[in-house]
């Protein structure tokens, strides 16, 4: 089958990588790429964001399955008009896609699944916001409701930053949601969906800081690893039955069924499971090291799920390796990051073993040579027998990697290698059972 991508960054390669590796995939197309994809497949220089320019794209193309990563062009109702189309898309559609889009609508959707999470208030001015934030008290937890790139969440026991960043959604014309705050370990647990059906993917933790010990403003995203040895057995078909499945199932029931990628942001807490937040793709980075482990062929298993058939999809097979994904940062991230600087030692990177760059913020400039396009523009992965061994590989990747100013973590699945992740007591078996 031909498959078209659509997104320009790492999660991007990392699918068209893994696609590639597909017996059924005989060829893939990516728009509009970045310097890594366009080294592996043709790619086109449209708006990804444009729901005519993609089905546009498609129809002309002939694929028989488009695959959305990002969440901007699945809010913008891509899916929708390559559906409409008449071609198999695994992404949902703009309705569904709400979920990530809206907090205040994905609070909604939990409360009537069922599904269990942080207790929360959407304010629109200063006065409201204020009064949930003595509400729940610190630490302070106040998310932009709209789209963000990972970076509309401020986490601070300083209760004037806290309102500062609340004006600053409501100064912009948004609205925020208000939280308690979520104590334990987090874990993100992508799961299939199709409409009807779910299964999940190895779980993964990712590190959303800037700085190591999870220090300084929020990013995209710094690193990842997966498996991991130390979640509570159980966890993942706990996840399935108490919040992928009823969320899933209340979808179905409005008449929006969601068909994609279900990301569920984790809190393991002394007072059970929480969902802290749903992403309706893949997470990035955490892509790129659970695709990494992934042996099951992933065009055969997206296109099931693009056309209501996960049921009959092969059960999931994983590699024995522990991945780990170390992000690359530009300088000034997540701020307004330096860009144009040439990247060396990238074939050096990919000669070692077990180890391959996955390229997010990069572009060909007119010599041909990779520079820097963005704010994180890269991730080194690497697969060993271990979370020691992977960790001791990618460290020796990024540590070919070349480019001016560049910004990375030191301690990405640290506390994991040295045994140092505690999961409180009650954390999981113990999913408070709501009525919605």
């Amino acid at each position: 089958m031909k498959v078209l991508v659509i997104g320009p960054g790492g999660r991007e390669h990392a699918i068209v990588r893994s696609l590639l590796e597909d017996p059924n995939v005989s060829e893939v197309h990516a728009a509009p790429g970045n310097a890594g994809i366009s080294k592996l497949v043709p790619t086109h220089a449209i708006d990804g964001n444009s729901p005519e320019a993609v089905s546009a794209l498609a129809t002309k193309l002939g694929v028989d399955l488009v695959v959305v990563g990002p969440e901007a062009p699945l809010a913008a109702g891509v899916s929708d008009a390559v559906r409409e189309a008449g071609i198999p898309v695994f992404g949902p559609g703009k309705e569904a896609a709400q979920l990530e889009a809206s907090k205040a609508f994905a609070k909604q959707i939990m409360a009537e699944a069922g599904v269990p999470t942080a207790m929360a208030r959407v304010a629109e001015n200063a006065e409201e916001a204020a009064d949930a934030l003595d509400t729940f008290g610190a630490p302070y937890v106040v998310k932009d409701d709209g789209l963000a790139a990972g970076k509309g969440v401020v986490v601070t026991r300083d209760r004037d930053e806290a309102l500062a960043h609340a004006q600053a959604c409501f100064d912009a014309g948004g609205t925020v949601v208000i939280e308690e705050f979520l104590d334990g370990p987090e874990v993100s647990l992508f799961v299939l969906c199709d409409g009807r059906n779910t299964v999940p993917l190895s779980p993964a933790q990712d590190f959303k800081r800037i700085f190591d010990n999870d220090e300084g403003p929020n990013t995209g995203g710094m690193g990842a690893y997966t498996p991991l040895e130390w979640a509570p057995e159980g966890l993942v078909q706990e996840v399935i039955d108490r919040v992928a499945q009823p969320t899933v199932d209340e979808m179905a029931r409005r008449g929006t069924p969601f068909i994609g990628v279900l990301y569920c942001g984790l809190a393991l807490t002394s007072r059970g499971t929480r969902v802290i937040e749903f992403n309706v793709r893949f997470g990035d980075p955490e892509t790129q090291a659970v695709l990494a482990r992934l042996k099951t062929p992933l065009g055969a298993l997206l296109l099931a799920a693009a056309k209501g058939e996960l049921d009959t999809a092969e059960e999931l097979r994983w590699s024995k390796d522990t991945a780990v994904a170390v992000v690359v940062a530009a300088e000034n991230y997540p701020d307004t990051p330096r860009t144009g600087d040439r990247i060396r030692g990238l074939k050096k990177v990919d000669e070692l073993d077990g180890v391959h760059v996955i390229h997010a913020g990069t572009k060909l400039d007119d010599d041909g040579k990779v520079v820097s396009a963005g704010g994180r523009v890269l991730a080194v992965v690497a697969l060993g027998s271990d979370l020691v061994d992977a960790r001791e590989k990618a460290y020796d990747g990024v540590e070919l990697v070349q480019l001016e100013g560049a910004q990375f973590r030191t301690d990405i699945a640290g506390k994991a290698a040295r045994g140092e992740i505690h999961v409180p007591y009650g954390a999981t078996g113990s999913i408070p059972k709501v009525q919605a």
